[in-house]
């Protein structure tokens, strides 16, 4: 077994609160693409589709796209080895929380209770006009962009748009765990994406020590990581927690 793999493995073991934060690289291996990248959905579509002033302006074009990408497309991934870990790790009493920058609920699918979802979740849907949440799959996507039952506003997606804000409980929760964290895990995020990206940082800053698991070098990996898995997060954490069963 490799050495920084035991050396990982005796860190979360020895953990009193271990944090994972993980980013688009984690979902890759459940078939979804990351939005940045040779092959990002970034490459494929405009970005202005997420912005929150097209959005309000250009309803049903932005909505056509939405639909596309994150209902007929996301909403068949399943999670992968990566996210089951994980969440057989909080089960365990190994992980207090994970963070993630990803909106395609598999952390939750895979049996993560404890979940920050940073950027929000494809799988509500809210009023804006009203506020009013509805569960994704409950509405009707054959007509858009869709309605609000209560007052007729346009739904949109419950996640974060170009131009909004991370949710204040999701930016409170990650933030306190990140300066709680003895322990923190980084899986599947390059770093580029802010506010998210100083989440790493806090936790360094507060005597964190950092594993990274990664398929290439981030803005993490020559800064603040102590002990950088490189591959897949699908191979790394099994062989991790395996690691960690035998310390």
């Amino acid at each position: 077994m490799d050495k920084n793999t035991i050396k990982a493995a005796e860190l979360l073991k020895k953990a009193k609160f271990a944090t994972a934060f993980t980013g688009a690289g984690i979902s890759v291996e459940s078939g979804i693409p990351p939005f940045r990248g040779n092959d990002g959905l970034w490459s494929k579509y405009d970005p202005v589709v997420l912005d929150i002033n097209y959005f309000h302006t250009n309803t049903k074009d932005a909505w056509r796209v939405i639909k596309k990408l994150f209902y007929d497309f996301f909403g068949k991934a399943n999670p992968n080895p990566a996210h089951t870990t994980l969440a057989e790790m909080e089960k365990m009493g190994i992980l207090k929380a994970l963070i993630t920058q990803n909106i395609d609920n598999l952390h939750q699918k895979a049996g993560s209770k404890e979940v920050y979802e940073y950027h929000g979740t494809a799988q509500t849907m809210v009023c804006t006009k009203c506020g009013a949440k509805y569960h994704s799959p409950d509405v009707d996507l054959s007509i858009l962009p869709p309605l609000c039952k209560k007052c007729n506003g346009v739904l949109k997606p419950d996640f974060i748009f170009f131009g909004e804000g991370i949710p204040p409980e999701a930016a409170q929760k990650s933030s306190h765990a990140a300066e709680r964290s003895d322990v923190f895990l980084v899986i599947g995020t390059t770093g580029e994406v802010m506010p998210a990206s100083m989440l790493p940082q806090i936790a360094k800053q507060n005597s964190a020590k950092i594993i990274e698991i990664n398929v290439e070098n981030s803005n993490y990996t020559n800064h603040i990581t102590d002990i950088f898995l490189q591959g897949k997060a699908g191979e790394i954490l099994p062989e991790l927690l395996n690691a960690i069963n035998q310390v």
